[in-house]
């Protein structure tokens, strides 16, 4: 496994990408590897916690995305986002993510993550209202054959400390990505999330979760968490 986690290992240059991400509300079931073993891209495999990997449901908002220097993209620097991903590692031990989706309310954002990372982002009509402590978050996907929306609720609590679990879902240095025929690396570099607890005053999946593949994950989340957010950096992707 790589020696470096849960630090996060320096970043190579030339970078390719920033971003912000912000007001993050993360839902996380824990399941049993072989359930989910069928989505993940050759040279990886699900990474376990205790026995358990973790299936997630992330919402946020993302703003400014652009290149490494200079002002953010016009219109398409921010956009809300809510995604579902898996957690891997590869052959060479490093730790990262798998989507199985990635929604955004920007269409050309969607086009263009498609067409040169080869990323499963669908357009969708999304809100986030942040009213003191609670956050409010919908979906409604606006993608051909796909039929899902979702609205999550939730109360901010009390600052955090990571944990060995936390650190497990958090400290993701990459994502894996099947394109081309092959499988792919993209390392990423964030500082420590600074987390809060959460309450979960609503969570209604009408289909978005199955519209993945994951028909049978009906129960309530086994963990919840907050973030105001942190700064990200993406540098040029590895093949597997």
């Amino acid at each position: 496994m790589d020696a470096s986690w849960p630090a996060a290992p320096r970043l190579r240059r030339p970078r390719i990408l920033r971003q912000e991400w912000r007001e993050l509300t993360f839902l996380h079931w824990a399941v049993d590897p072989a359930v989910v073993a069928h989505f993940f891209p050759a040279g990886t495999s699900p990474d376990t916690f205790e026995g358990r990997t973790y299936v997630g449901l992330v919402a946020f908002r993302m703003v400014d995305t652009g290149l490494p220097y200079g002002p953010a993209v016009p219109y398409w620097g921010a956009f809300l986002e809510t995604n579902v991903r898996l957690y891997s590692v590869d052959t060479s031990g490093r730790r990262g993510v798998v989507f199985l989706s990635l929604d955004a309310d920007r269409l050309p954002v969607v086009a263009a993550a498609r067409a040169v990372f080869g990323l499963p982002y669908r357009w969708a009509r999304m809100t986030h209202v942040a009213d003191g402590n609670q956050h409010l978050y919908t979906s409604t996907i606006r993608w051909p054959g796909v039929q899902a929306s979702a609205t999550v609720t939730v109360r901010v609590g009390q600052p955090l400390e990571p944990g060995p679990l936390e650190e497990f879902l958090t400290a993701r240095w990459g994502l894996h990505i099947h394109r081309a025929g092959r499988t792919w690396y993209l390392p990423n570099y964030h500082p420590a999330w600074p987390l809060h607890t959460a309450d979960l005053l609503t969570f209604e999946d009408r289909g978005l979760l199955a519209s993945v593949g994951l028909t049978d994950l009906t129960r309530p989340p086994d963990h919840i968490a907050y973030s105001a957010g942190v700064p990200a950096e993406f540098a040029l992707p590895d093949r597997i």
